[in-house]
């Protein structure tokens, strides 16, 4: 039997990973709050619902990529109670440590079970079926959810049995994507500032053990103005809150993330919260 599959969330990295599953030949319902970001998936073959509820009825796996641990436990409470027995619910959103816990909280109170899968890759990895997934859950339920890591994903990685330990390891990461795009930012707006050609400071890297893909790529979208959103501000401006809170609760010193939030954050102010996280080296301005 076709695997049937329940997305709710079909933004920038929901409808990428929506076709995906589409192209592997699994069968999709999709939903999502605004009805006009379903359209062209429903187009694609996809079967668009009309509520959470309705999605996931018939699902053998529910899949949530949302904003933020509010908009995913809004629309669980919704549908939870529609999901039949034995359904694995595979949460791929940023939540944080706590975000988790507090889902996996409410899974185990309607006896479902959790799969806590944050994934790595932009908009592009998504579209192309090459994320990296980052999964904590029983063992007993990997089999079962492996055609959809494998639709999504070119990788995957069982970091532990936990709910949590994917989202350890995706924080981990994040971290690190967070700090280069800011540091490329502070690099490129500097050697602007001082007027000397930004594309200096990429060329002068370039092959050398300074070098950074993620650099080049970031810091080319930073000089051409071209910020059409892979991963958008808004979502690393939260990302990097979730990162310093994870921090703090291992007991770190989260002053440098904190800062590099505050520069997100600013970007966004400045009207670039719907752009690339490139849109970063906006929050240089004085």
């Amino acid at each position: 039997m076709t695997l049937r599959v329940a997305l709710l969330g079909t933004g920038l990295m929901g409808a990428g990973m929506a076709r995906s599953m589409l192209r592997a030949g699994l069968d999709v319902t999709v939903w999502n709050r605004s009805v006009d970001k379903t359209t062209d998936l429903g187009e694609a073959g996809a079967r668009v619902a009309t509520d959470p509820s309705d999605a996931v009825r018939d699902a053998d796996i529910v899949v949530t990529m949302l904003f933020d641990v509010e908009s995913v436990e809004a629309v669980m409470s919704e549908a939870i109670d529609a999901i039949a027995d034995g359904v694995p619910w595979v949460q791929t959103s940023t939540v944080g440590i706590a975000g988790t816990e507090r889902l996996a909280s409410l899974a185990s109170e309607h006896d479902v079970t959790f799969v806590d899968a944050p994934v790595l890759g932009t908009r592009a990895p998504a579209e192309n079926g090459a994320l990296t997934v980052l999964a904590g859950g029983p063992v007993d339920v990997r089999d079962q959810v492996a055609p959809l890591f494998d639709a999504i994903g070119s990788t995957t990685v069982w970091v532990g049995e936990k709910a949590g330990d994917g989202h350890r390891l995706k924080l981990v990461a994040n971290s690190w994507v967070l700090s280069i795009t800011t540091a490329t930012a502070q690099a490129v707006g500097m050697a602007q500032h001082l007027e000397i050609d930004p594309r200096q400071f990429l060329d002068s890297i370039s092959g050398g053990p300074l070098d950074c893909g993620y650099a080049q790529l970031k810091g080319d979208a930073m000089i051409t103005g071209s910020l059409d959103p892979s991963f958008a501000l808004d979502g690393a401006t939260k990302d990097s809150g979730l990162i310093a809170d994870a921090m703090e609760g291992a007991g770190m010193d989260a002053s440098v993330m904190r800062a590099i939030r505050s520069r997100f954050a600013a970007a966004s102010d400045a009207g670039y919260s719907d752009s690339d996280m490139a849109a970063v080296i906006h929050g240089f301005e004085a």
